[in-house]
């Protein structure tokens, strides 16, 4: 009897993988660790949605650092430390024109062009953060078409290897030796 039991007990800790049942039992604790996403696999459209919370933002009348910095717990990596930035800068009184400016990152700079206009020309920033969101939307939508017609392309090439000479056996060949046999058969030749 306890010889049986002492194999149970070794098959149920090592049988499925003993990491897995010791953390089920509860003799190794999980730890968890948070999974910071990175800007390469992340949603194309974040970019747009934070704009767009950053242009609600500003039409809802808050400061231009107060909502950078409401937006930036919300936006991708690369935008939310730009947000950052200028919204500390903005708040310790920097000039707009160096809180915005050195900002790394492609979607960025359209951002902080159009801050460092509106803070010279003092046009409304909320309306531009807008259409630069429904651009950014734009082209998500234009990247997904694209790989969408490239992922059609390179499917057209394998299935085209695997239907044409299934075609040329099953399609061709058997019209051509009918023909064949009936000239043959006919005297013609």
């Amino acid at each position: 009897m306890t010889v049986a039991a002492v194999l149970l007990c070794a098959a149920i800790l090592f049988a499925p993988g003993p990491y897995a049942v010791r953390r089920r039992i509860g003799l190794h604790p999980t730890r968890s660790v948070p999974i910071r996403r990175s800007d390469a696999h992340s949603d194309p459209l974040a970019t747009a949605s934070a704009l767009d919370v950053f242009a609600a933002c500003l039409t809802g009348g808050m400061s231009v650092s107060a909502a950078a910095a409401a937006t930036a717990p919300s936006a991708p990596d690369r935008l939310a430390a730009v947000l950052r930035r200028a919204a500390d800068l903005l708040a310790l009184g920097a000039d707009p024109d160096a809180a915005w400016s050195a900002q790394p990152g492609e979607d960025s700079h359209a951002l902080a062009r159009l801050a460092r206009r509106s803070a010279s020309s003092g046009s409304a920033l909320a309306q531009g953060v807008a259409e630069l969101a429904e651009q950014s939307r734009q082209d998500a939508g234009h990247a997904a078409s694209a790989a969408a017609e490239r992922a059609s392309v390179l499917i057209a090439g394998p299935l085209g290897l695997c239907f044409l000479p299934a075609f040329v056996c099953l399609g061709i060949v058997p019209v051509v030796a009918g023909l064949a046999g009936d000239v043959f058969t006919s005297g013609l030749l």
